[in-house]
Parts: C-alpha cells; structure tokens; sequence
C-alpha cells in the first residue's frame, strides 16, 4: 500500500510536471516565433535594399560606359585641336610671309587697273623699243605682286577656315568635357548612394545578431523541452495504464467479496438492496 502511495504520489507530480512543461514551451515558442517575424522583416528590408542596390549599380555602369566612350571621343577631338591649331599657324605664317612681301597698303584694283592702262599704252602708242621694254617689263613685276596679293586674299580666306575648323574642334572638345563632367557627377552620386544601402544593410545585420543569437538559443531550450516534456509524458502514460488495471482489479475483488454477502442474504431470506443487486451482476460479468 505504501508503495501505491509513492507511486500514486509520483503520477500526480508527473501529471503536474507536464503541465509546467507545456505552459513553458508554449511560451517559449511564442518569444521564438516573435523573433522569426523580426528576423524575417530584417531579411524583407535587406531584400529590399538589395534590390535597390542592383538598379543603382546598373545605372552607374551605364553612366561609367557613356563617360568611357566620351572620353575616347574627347581625346580624337583633343587631337583634331592640336592638329587644327598646327594648320592655323601653318596658315598665318603664310600670310604674315605674304604680308610682308606684297606690303600691307597694296590694292588689288588699283594693281589691275594700272596693269591694263599699261598694256592699253603699249597698244596705243608709239615709243621707243627700249620704251616699250621698260613698259612691259614692269607690267611683268605688276602681274607677279597682284599675284601674290590674290594669293594673300586665298591665305585670308584659308587662315578664317582654318580658325574655324580650330574653334570648331575647341567647342567640340568643350562641350564633349562639360558632358563628361556632368556624367561622371550623376554616376557618383550613384556611388554614393549605393555605399549608403550598403551601410544600411551592415546595421541591419548588426542590429539582428542579438536576435539571431536568440532565436538560435531558444531553438535549442524547445527541443531540449520537448525532449524531457516527452519523457514526462511517457512517463504519466504509463503509470496511468498501470494505475488503471490495479483500478480495475481492485473493482472485480470488491464485487466478488459483495456477491459472497448477496448470496448470504438470499440464503437468510434478508432484502437486497440496489448496490446489493448491482455489485452481484458486476461479479457475474
């Protein structure tokens, strides 16, 4: 009897200790499933942030190829200019070699009309052959400095080209560097704004360590629980199988025992009650 005592004493502490188990996995699975969500959010926001990052990234290398094409652009026209500014000194040397062989004050009309009233005069009148020889021998040296103010006139028109073509290339150039300028800006801020997601994403993962921490202990105290909530329950189960059958023979020996006193009753003549009537059937069954 004692021994069914303790026994008895230990299922309800086992029945009690499931119970204690239960409220405490619940409650730890609760906090647990608490810091999945969070983790979870973080994971969302990174995922988020990330992409963001990509689109950024492929905006910049975009910009990068257009500032490295430019360039390349940049750097032709550079030499266009070198050899543009080249040609405009070719051309002005030229001029200043002309200038300084016609004279700056000569007229090409004045020259002209000169050469024909000579020539008129050769035709016209009589002169001495020596005369004559004078005469064309200067329409001669006429022709030749006409000439060489024409060809002034040509290195006027080339030296306005030539600066032209140079200014040209210039502003080429220039605008070609203001584009670079403004590109490559874009594709910094770009840059910058990536690097600022990424410092975004450190503190994220900083901030959810203590969770992940967490989240990975408390997944350790709930298999652990439910390891020894297990055993506990194992436990109740089979004291209570056994406490069950000693039950039930405890019933059938009582029932025999109120049989004997029935049957002495009806031999005796004495009434039956009802519990009387109902522990004979139980002894017969």
């Amino acid at each position: 009897m004692a021994q069914d005592r303790e026994q008895r004493k230990e299922y309800l502490q086992k029945k009690k200790e499931v119970s204690q188990l239960r409220a405490h996995l619940t409650s730890i699975n609760i906090e647990k499933e608490k810091l999945y969500q969070q983790l979870r959010s973080g994971a969302e926001q990174i995922r988020s942030i990330m992409g963001n990052i990509n689109q950024l990234t492929q905006e910049r290398d975009q910009l990068t190829t257009q500032v490295k094409s430019l360039k390349e652009e940049r750097e032709k026209l550079n030499e266009a200019v070198k050899e543009k500014s080249h040609d405009k000194q070719d051309v002005l040397d030229k001029k200043k070699d002309l200038l300084e062989e016609t004279g700056r004050k000569e007229n090409p009309g004045r020259l002209k009309a000169e050469i024909a009233r000579l020539e008129m005069k050769i035709q016209t009148e009589v002169m001495p052959f020596e005369k004559e020889q004078q005469l064309t021998k200067h329409i001669k040296e006429l022709k030749i400095t006409l000439k060489k103010i024409e060809q002034r006139g040509e290195a006027w028109k080339e030296v306005q080209s030539a600066s032209a073509d140079f200014s040209d290339a210039r502003k080429k150039a220039n605008d070609i560097h203001q584009q670079i300028q403004i590109i490559a800006q874009r594709s910094q801020e770009k840059h910058e704004q990536i690097n600022k997601f990424y410092d975004q994403i450190k503190q994220l993962r900083q901030q959810e360590k203590p969770a992940k921490q967490k989240y990975v202990e408390l997944k350790s105290q709930l298999d652990e629980g439910k390891k020894k909530f297990d055993e506990v329950v194992a436990r109740v189960n089979e004291m209570a199988k056994l406490f069950h059958e000693d039950d039930e023979k405890s019933f059938k020996a009582k029932a025999r025992e109120k049989s004997v006193e029935v049957q002495e009753k009806l031999k005796s003549g004495k009434k039956l009650r009802m519990e009387d009537i109902l522990a004979f059937q139980a002894s017969k069954e």
